[in-house]
C-alpha cells in the first residue's frame, strides 16, 4: 500500500493534525512551540503592564480595585494563570474551570482568559465550549461592578467585555470548523486510497481465478486428449511401427499445445513485472503477449480435434450469424462445449456426442451438448493403434482406466455461465441421456 503523502513543512501543522491519525494524544511541533510561547508572552507582557499602570495614581488599563491587597492578589494571579497557559492543550476544560474565578475580578489576567477559552472552543465539541463561554460573560457583571472604568459605565463595561467574548468564540469556532474539514479530507483521502488498494486486490483475485478456470479448462482438454492417445497405445504395443509413429506424433503435438497454453495462462500469476527473456530467433515468447482467445468460429476446430481423438461428436450449428456474436459470449460458448467434450470423454467413452448451437441477437444464445450411455465394451482384435477402422477414433483408453478429474468443471461452467447473466440446466434427461444446456444472453 502507497504510504500518505508527507506535507513539505510538517513542523507549519498543528499537532493535532499530525497526530490525528494515530489517535494518541497530539504532540506539540515546532508551530505549537512558537505559538504557546507567542501567547504566554502576549499574557505576560499584558499582566505587567496591567500590574505597572494599576500602581499608577490614575490607572488607564482597567479600573481601580476597591481594596488594596485585591490588587495585591490580582498582581499575583495574573502572572500564574499566565504560566497555566502552558497546560491548556492538554487539560483546556480542567484549566478554563480553575481559572472562572479571576474573571470575577482580575485584569492582569484578562488575556489568558481569553487564551484559555480559545482554546477550549477550538479543541471541544460546542456544548462544552458554550458553557464555558456562558461562564465567562456571567463573569463579566461581578468584573464591571468591581471594578468600573470611566466613560464606560457598567452596561457599556458589559457589552465591551461580550464583544469579546463573542469575537474569541467565533474565531475558535472557524478555526475548529476549518481543522475538521483538514481531518474530514484527509481521512476520505486514506479512504478513498485504501479502497483502491482493496478494489486492486480484488481485480488481481478475480483476474487469477478466471486464469485458473482458463487452466482447468485448457488443460483438461488437452490432457484427456493424451490419456486417450497414451491408452492406446499401451493396449496395443505390438502394432505396426507407422501406426505407433502416427499416434506417437498425436501426443508430441498435444502435449507441445498443452504446455504452450499453461505458459499462457500461467504467466499472469508470476510476478507483477515479468521477467526479462533472452532474445534471439529460438527465444520464447514473452510472458506479456497473450495468445487469442477462442471464441464461437473456433468450435469447429475444437470438435475436429475431438474427432481426430477418436470421439464421436456431431455438430447442429443453428446460429443466425456467427461473425456477429460478441467475443465474450463466444469464448464463454466455446469454453462450455470444452468442458462438455472433456466430460463426455472422461464418463462417456464410446458414446455419440451431439453439439447443438442456435441463437440470434436479441434472443440469446444456446448451447446444448448431450451424449448416451456409455456402453462399455472392449475393442476387437485387429484394430490399428490410433483409430476406429472406420471413423478413426482411438480405441481401448477409454475402456482399460477412466480419466481422473477434479470434478469441478460444472462448477466453473456454472460460474461462467452466472457471470454471464445466463442459465445453466445439466443432468440426465428422460430418456437417461445426460445433457448440458446453456442460455446466454446475445444483445441486439
Amino acid at each position: 500500500m502507497t504510504s500518505a503523502a508527507v506535507p513539505d513543512h510538517p513542523w507549519l501543522l498543528p499537532g493535532a493534525l499530525t497526530d490525528a491519525a494515530s489517535g494518541a494524544r497530539p504532540r506539540r511541533t515546532t508551530r505549537d512551540w512558537l505559538v504557546d510561547t507567542h501567547m504566554f508572552l502576549l499574557a505576560l507582557g499584558w499582566a505587567v503592564a496591567v500590574a505597572w499602570d494599576a500602581a499608577q495614581p490614575e490607572p488607564a488599563l482597567a479600573g481601580p480595585l476597591p481594596h488594596e491587597w485585591l490588587q495585591g492578589l490580582d498582581n499575583v494571579l495574573g502572572p500564574l494563570a499566565c504560566a497555566a497557559l502552558w497546560l491548556r492543550r492538554r487539560w483546556p476544560v480542567g484549566l478554563a474551570v480553575a481559572t472562572l474565578p479571576l474573571g470575577l475580578f482580575s485584569a492582569t489576567a484578562g488575556v489568558a482568559l481569553l487564551i484559555i477559552m480559545f482554546t477550549v472552543v477550538v479543541h471541544r465539541p460546542f456544548p462544552q465550549a458554550a458553557l464555558v463561554v456562558g461562564a465567562n460573560v456571567l463573569t463579566c457583571f461581578s468584573y464591571a461592578a468591581v471594578r468600573p472604568e470611566r466613560g464606560f459605565g457598567f452596561w457599556g463595561e458589559v457589552a465591551w467585555a461580550i464583544v469579546f467574548l463573542g469575537s474569541v468564540l467565533a474565531w475558535g469556532m472557524f478555526v475548529r470548523a476549518r481543522r475538521q474539514l483538514v481531518l474530514s479530507l484527509r481521512e476520505r483521502a486514506d479512504r478513498a486510497e485504501a479502497e483502491q488498494q482493496l478494489r486492486v486486490a480484488q481485480a488481481r483475485h478475480l483476474e487469477r481465478t478466471r486464469i485458473a478456470r482458463e487452466m482447468h479448462d485448457v488443460l483438461a482438454h488437452r490432457i484427456s486428449l493424451l490419456s486417450l492417445h497414451a491408452g492406446a497405445l499401451e493396449f496395443r504395443p505390438d502394432a505396426p511401427p507407422e501406426q505407433v509413429a502416427r499416434a506417437a506424433g498425436v501426443i508430441r503435438e498435444s502435449a507441445h499445445a498443452a504446455l504452450a497454453d499453461l505458459r499462457d495462462v500461467i504467466g499472469v500469476l508470476r510476478a507483477d513485472e515479468p521477467a526479462p527473456v533472452p532474445a534471439g530467433p529460438d527465444a520464447p515468447p514473452g510472458p506479456a503477449v497473450e495468445r487469442p482467445q477462442p471464441t464461437l468460429a473456433d468450435v469447429p476446430a475444437l470438435v475436429g480435434e475431438s474427432r481426430a481423438a477418436g470421439m464421436r461428436v456431431e455438430v447442429d450449428d443453428a446460429v443466425d450469424d456467427p461473425g456477429a456474436v460478441p467475443a465474450g459470449l463466444g469464448r464463454t460458448a466455446y469454453r462450455i462445449v470444452q468442458e462438455a467434450l472433456t466430460n463426455a470423454r472422461k464418463h462417456a467413452a464410446g458414446a455419440t456426442v451431439t453439439v447443438r448451437l442456435a441463437g440470434a441477437a436479441g434472443t440469446g444464445l444456446t448451447v446444448d451438448v448431450r451424449n448416451r450411455r456409455p456402453v462399455g465394451g472392449h475393442p476387437l482384435p485387429g484394430r490399428p493403434v490410433g483409430g476406429h477402422p472406420q471413423s478413426g477414433r482411438p480405441v481401448g483408453a477409454g475402456e482399460r482406466a477412466a480419466i481422473p478429474g477434479a470434478g469441478t468443471g460444472l462448477i466453473g461452467v456454472a460460474e461462467r455461465v452466472s457471470l454471464a447473466g445466463g442459465r445453466l440446466t445439466h443432468g440426465r434427461d428422460e430418456t437417461g441421456d445426460f445433457r448440458l444446456t446453456a442460455w446466454l444472453p446475445w444483445p441486439a
